[in-house]
């Protein structure tokens, strides 16, 4: 988790305001959160890919993404700033095919400097190592399949609850009228100690606990019930069958973190698999 040297960020931040400007939009972008479930989804079709392509197409080309991955966690916040990010292969025991994806998207030294510039609840760490995850690329190559819009990073801080990761996303909501599109990528439920690989190819099984979890999550999702989404770990033993441990579960609330009033609310790819883990995506705005 090597930070970006000195040397040289005087030259990037000169290019801030330059580069705000390029990022001035009249139109609100909206918010995605997506359900990557497994790697191999980078590379199959079925009907989670194509919901990933369909809801890409419903709106404009964003000038620039921000993902936060369920697979990068630190202490402290991040952010990717180098301009050709790595394409990450953090999975072990899959076809060589997947091993061999490339997503060379150009990242944003700059993008990554006016995130660090709008959150003033923490300090915002520039990082030159990490790359884009398979929680990133495998999702992102389905909506920008050239690889042509720029991409960084945000990692999620582990040491940290639920609220503290609600508050600095809300920060974040500058981005979202500058042509931004923010994506918190990973699962609603989320519980690979359970999954049911002898039905891994049952469309929909699902655990009646991961039902529950998941319906529970949608009606506080529709509500506009963040506040209960927050406080995840009092909702009951079906939410923590559902999130074991909080990384998946987290880039849902910063997605929901950026909704406003006015914002339309879309639920796709709304299915489970292999009985503890659920796919369900959102669209907000």
């Amino acid at each position: 988790m090597a930070t970006l040297p000195l040397s040289g960020l005087a030259q990037k931040t000169s290019s801030l305001y330059k580069f705000s400007a390029e990022l001035e939009s009249t139109d609100k972008f909206p918010v995605l959160f997506l359900g990557h479930g497994s790697p191999m989804n980078a590379i199959e079709d079925n009907e989670f890919v194509q919901g990933f392509k369909k809801i890409g197409q419903t709106f404009q080309r964003p000038k620039a993404i921000l993902v936060v991955s369920a697979h990068w966690e630190t202490r402290g916040t991040f952010v990717t700033a180098m301009e050709h990010p790595a394409t990450i292969h953090d999975f072990g025991g899959f076809p060589q095919a997947l091993f061999d994806v490339q997503y060379p998207a150009p990242g944003s030294p700059t993008l990554a400097l006016e995130t660090q510039r709008i959150i003033s609840k923490t300090e915002v760490h520039l990082d030159d190592k990490w790359g884009l995850d398979h929680g990133s690329w495998s999702v992102v190559k389905h909506l920008y399949p050239n690889a042509d819009v720029p991409i960084i990073q945000m990692s999620i801080d582990y040491t940290q609850p639920a609220s503290y990761h609600y508050e600095i996303a809300q920060q974040l909501l500058e981005l979202r009228k500058k042509g931004v599109l923010i994506i918190g990528s990973g699962n609603m439920v989320h519980n690979l100690r359970m999954v049911a690989w002898d039905k891994l190819d049952t469309a929909g099984y699902a655990y009646e606990w991961a039902t529950i979890a998941n319906e529970k999550m949608k009606k506080f999702i529709q509500d506009s019930n963040h506040q209960a989404l927050i406080d995840f770990r009092q909702q009951g033993k079906e939410f923590d069958l559902a999130i074991p441990s909080p990384e998946h579960y987290l880039p849902l609330i910063y997605a929901l973190a950026l909704q406003e009033k006015n914002d339309d609310l879309l639920l796709f790819n709304d299915n489970s698999v292999a009985g503890s883990l659920t796919m369900t995506s959102l669209k907000i705005g």
